[in-house]
């Protein structure tokens, strides 16, 4: 269970509202206040390698590829430009990371895809850094549900990585079309969640990072997080990228952070 503090802030509300524009690719500065860079230190230094997302004041959500138990991470929160130093940070290592029992990081397709961070003190919240909110136990998006998925990743096949967070809005694409043949065949399973591949895919878009869909409650959930985007070039039709899909872990996230957090 995560802990019981986390519901005295709203989860999914940010204070500075999203730009939902569909042709504006830079983030306004701070609209998606739980995505967190989970950044590994090459020596004397740390340097971004994924997303995740802020869930619980001491839990980050990311994905299980970016967990590597031989290097040395920390969390950053309340951060737009890598490059800067914005005085809104809170840096915080991690004092446990716990990938999915199944996931086999040689084959990513295989899906659990899924790691759990839990961080070393509680976040403090500010208007700059939130909660988002997880979705209900095996929900399912609606075909063509539009989301949008943030990073810190390339969302086009130009130039390098962006320093400034990056969203594009997408449509999710329900399973039994997604594991056509002609779409992504048996490489996508039930448990992951297909976005784009009808105009524009998130590209290599940001491991670990959060697929971002508005309620009907009026909050944002994290309904998936970055997994593959395939090896064919960005916004190729029929393939999309591949999220996890958060609301097929319900069990093992309560369980994990009922366990350590008790420890």
């Amino acid at each position: 269970m995560l802990s019981a503090y986390a519901f005295e802030f709203s989860c999914g509300d940010p204070v500075y509202k999203p730009d939902l524009n569909e042709n504006s690719n830079r983030a306004v500065p701070f609209s998606w206040p739980w995505q967190v860079s989970l950044q590994a230190k090459k020596g004397i230094s740390y340097s971004h390698m994924c997303g995740g997302a802020l869930i619980d004041p001491i839990w980050i959500v990311t994905a299980g590829k970016c967990v590597n138990e031989g290097m040395k991470y920390r969390v950053v929160l309340g951060k737009y430009d890598l490059t800067l130093t914005e005085g809104s940070e809170q840096y915080i290592e991690p004092v446990k990371m716990i990938s999915h029992p199944m996931f086999n990081p040689k084959c990513i397709n295989c899906g659990f895809d899924l790691a759990l961070l839990k961080l070393s003190w509680p976040v403090v919240f500010t208007d700059k850094i939130r909660l988002t909110c997880l979705p209900g136990a095996g929900e399912q998006l609606p075909d063509n549900y539009t989301c949008v998925v943030t990073g810190w990743g390339k969302l086009n096949a130009k130039g390098p990585k962006p320093r400034k967070l990056q969203q594009a809005l997408l449509p999710a694409v329900e399973h039994d079309l997604c594991s056509r043949s002609d779409w992504l065949g048996t490489n996508v399973m039930d448990t992951m969640i297909c976005v784009g591949g009808y105009s524009k895919t998130a590209c290599e878009g940001d491991p670990g990072s959060p697929l971002n869909c508005f309620g009907s409650d009026g909050r944002w959930y994290v309904n998936g997080v970055g997994s593959f985007t395939g090896s064919v070039p960005c916004n190729t039709a029929r393939k999309p990228s591949v999220y996890t899909r958060m609301s097929a872990y319900n069990s093992w996230i309560n369980d994990v952070s009922r366990f350590l957090s008790s420890k």
